[in-house]
């Protein structure tokens, strides 16, 4: 029986899996830099080893932002940094708290019509401690258009790091 580790998070409410090879971190939220202009969605970037990665609220991209956390809550806020390893664009998800990694077989995993959410981005709803909860696909949560945004985003605040490089 094939079995499929998921990360668990929540987002303003909403449990939410990721698959764990979609992954590459887990990380606390950094100070993170946001220029005049962005899009809501983007809550800024920040400087991993000298890549500048566009921080992505899922909150706003789902609608759920009315649902705001109190001031602690925000202290154990997480980012799940996930991306194209073909194109090596890295892009973290900011979420509120991610709970766990998981093991699930099979037959609790339920695939989902990719005409029934918006841009197929839940490719499929797992079965785990008797909830149903979607697992989202990574390349699927942003549109083209909102990609081919938030790509050039990243190119503008990866010049701004590149002005600030110290040279030898």
């Amino acid at each position: 029986m094939a079995r499929l580790q998921v990360v668990l998070f929540h987002t303003c409410g909403m449990e939410c899996a990721l698959r764990r090879d979609a992954v590459r971190e887990l990380l606390p939220v950094p100070h993170l830099q946001r220029p005049p202009g962005l899009p809501r969605p983007v809550a800024g970037f920040f400087n991993l080893s000298g890549a500048a990665v566009p921080v992505v609220r899922l909150d706003v991209l789902f609608g759920l932002e009315g649902a705001e956390l109190s001031p602690e809550a925000g202290l154990y806020r997480h980012l799940i940094l996930v991306g194209d390893p073909v194109a090596d664009l890295p892009t973290a998800l900011l979420v509120d708290r991610v709970e766990d990694v998981v093991e699930i077989s099979s037959p609790q995993v339920f695939p989902v019509h990719e005409r029934g959410t918006l841009n197929g981005c839940v490719e499929a709803e797992i079965e785990t401690g008797g909830r149903l909860i979607p697992l989202l696909s990574p390349q699927r949560i942003l549109m083209a258009e909102e990609r081919q945004a938030l790509a050039e985003l990243s190119r503008q605040a990866q010049n701004r790091l590149g002005t600030w490089a110290v040279t030898a």
